[in-house]
């Protein structure tokens, strides 16, 4: 038996939505495939339609064969046996009872002492209204444990956060909530700790003494699709920098933690934000580019521009691009800039985080003034993973010139082998009590006072449209000027895989 097996319930409430067909039910049937759930396990998925429980065995069997590498019929017969499915209007309080009588026979079917998750991936305006009802109508009044996984958003600002978290907190204890971030579930975001703390050639210059700017890139060749009602209402703002990139831009700039455990990780990325530098409203104007994507070309097609997508209002000022310049007023870090940026409908999909070292005597090896590339180290998180280091060498015969060359490891390139999908490794650890890759409240708290600093500024600016940048470019020129005027470039996302 696998020494991490679970024994246990989970309450899929939004069971019939995307992000349970091409996320959540492929995730479950790997943890099943790799034995962490096996017998003693149930899910029931709650939404408004109505399904017989046989109906919902062949849906989730149907999802997992479309969205994963299910090749295992058998098993997958066997997985999806364990899927029951409840109707319920989660804002009335006699579907509770329907699901706690389920709950209660499976917890005697199925021998999960009592053990529950709740997964709510549902519309938002939900998020406060389940636990209340869970703990009012008595289903988390079983001996076993309780754990609650809330999607994003969590609030639009921070007043909407916090009386979420209130109500939450009114049925759970904070270490039983779980904010989900799926980016913090991927396997190079969790290795960034790794590269750092488990080599010391970089730990040691991981500091401003060494390091010349730090750059963050997430970019999307997709545009909003059908998403444009709630992207009408985010904006890349709210619906990647409060969340993924300020993530990512923790997890490079923290303190070593003193132990390598959920309190002491959480304290040290939440020690950051404390550290970020706030701006004053011409600060902003000067530190953070918004834009909006344009008509363009990708991949030899036309594509429309934001303000002709399906469901976008007319005149819209919602930005579909962030980047910004932004500074940890701390010991290490003073003076470096954090340079991030987020968009969509740009000329590749990457995540990447690049490391610019500082120039050494380089004049040493300087021929007719041309400039030589920094070190530079590249985190590789999409769609490659890996990592990357560049370095100068001596090319052949006499030139003393210097060669720029690449010392590259792929995690995903061999043989295509994928590592665990986000959702799979974050499930997981919601399972086993393990909520060092979730957010705990402070951080989100303390995420949300600086985006509402952006906001509020922007929102004085109404008038005023975000810079245009055609689709298939890299973003607005007004993000090249940001680095520019401080003698930086965007570095283009790199290819691992190239021949």
């Amino acid at each position: 038996m696998n020494e991490n097996t679970i024994n246990a319930s989970i309450v899929l409430f939004g069971a019939t939505g995307d992000l349970a067909h091409r996320k959540l039910f492929p995730a479950l049937f790997q943890l099943y495939q790799k034995g962490q759930l096996q017998e003693n396990f149930a899910v029931v998925g709650v939404s408004r339609k109505d399904f017989a429980h046989e109906e919902f065995q062949k849906i989730v069997a149907e999802a997992v064969e479309t969205h994963s590498e299910a090749d295992d019929h058998d098993a997958l017969k066997s997985f999806s046996s364990h899927f029951y499915y409840l109707k319920m209007d989660v804002t009335d309080f006699k579907s509770y009872h329907d699901l706690e009588n389920l709950l209660n026979q499976l917890d005697r079917d199925y021998h999960t002492g009592g053990n529950r998750m709740y997964y709510l991936a549902m519309a938002p305006q939900f998020f406060g209204t389940i636990p209340g009802f869970l703990k009012s109508e008595g289903i988390t009044d079983t001996p076993g444990w309780h754990r609650i996984v809330i999607e994003k958003p969590f609030g639009r600002n921070l007043e909407t956060a916090t009386e979420l978290n209130e109500k939450i907190q009114e049925s759970f204890d904070e270490d039983d909530i779980y904010r989900i971030d799926h980016y913090l579930g991927k396997e190079m975001v969790q290795n960034i700790q790794v590269i750092r703390f488990g080599n010391a050639i970089f730990e040691s210059i991981w500091n401003n003494k060494y390091i010349d700017s730090v750059q963050i890139t997430s970019s999307e060749t997709l545009g909003v699709e059908d998403r444009a009602a709630y992207y009408e209402k985010s904006g890349a703002l709210l619906d990647m920098v409060q969340n993924h990139m300020l993530q990512m831009l923790m997890l490079v700039a923290m303190e070593p933690p003193g132990k390598l455990d959920t309190k002491h990780i959480r304290d040290e990325k939440v020690k950051v934000l404390r550290s970020l530098r706030f701006y004053n409203e011409e600060e902003i104007h000067e530190n953070v580019v918004r834009g909006q994507y344009a008509e363009g070309s990708l991949n030899g097609s036309s594509v429309p521009g934001y303000l002709d997508e399906e469901n976008v209002a007319a005149g819209s000022k919602t930005e579909t691009f962030v980047a910004a310049k932004l500074f940890i007023d701390n010991f290490r870090w003073d003076g470096v800039p954090f340079y991030i940026r987020t968009g969509k409908r740009m000329k590749t999909k990457s995540t990447e985080i690049v490391i610019q070292f500082k120039q050494g005597p380089m004049a040493l090896y300087r021929a007719n003034n041309v400039k030589h590339p920094p070190n530079l180290l590249r985190i590789h998180i999409q769609p490659d993973e890996g990592l990357s280091l560049s370095l100068n060498a001596k090319p052949h015969g006499d030139n003393m010139n210097l060669l720029p060359i690449d010392m590259s490891f792929c995690n995903n390139c061999q043989n295509e082998v994928n590592s665990p999908e986000a959702y799979e490794k974050l499930i997981s650890d919601s399972l086993l009590g393990n909520a060092t890759y979730f957010t705990r409240w402070d951080e989100v708290a303390l995420s949300w006072e600086f985006i509402d600093s952006i906001s509020n500024a922007w929102s004085k600016e109404n008038q005023v449209s975000p810079a245009r940048y055609p689709s298939g470019s890299m973003g607005p020129k007004e993000a090249d000027e940001l680095l520019e005027k401080d003698g930086f470039t965007w570095w283009d996302p790199s290819n691992l895989r190239r021949s």
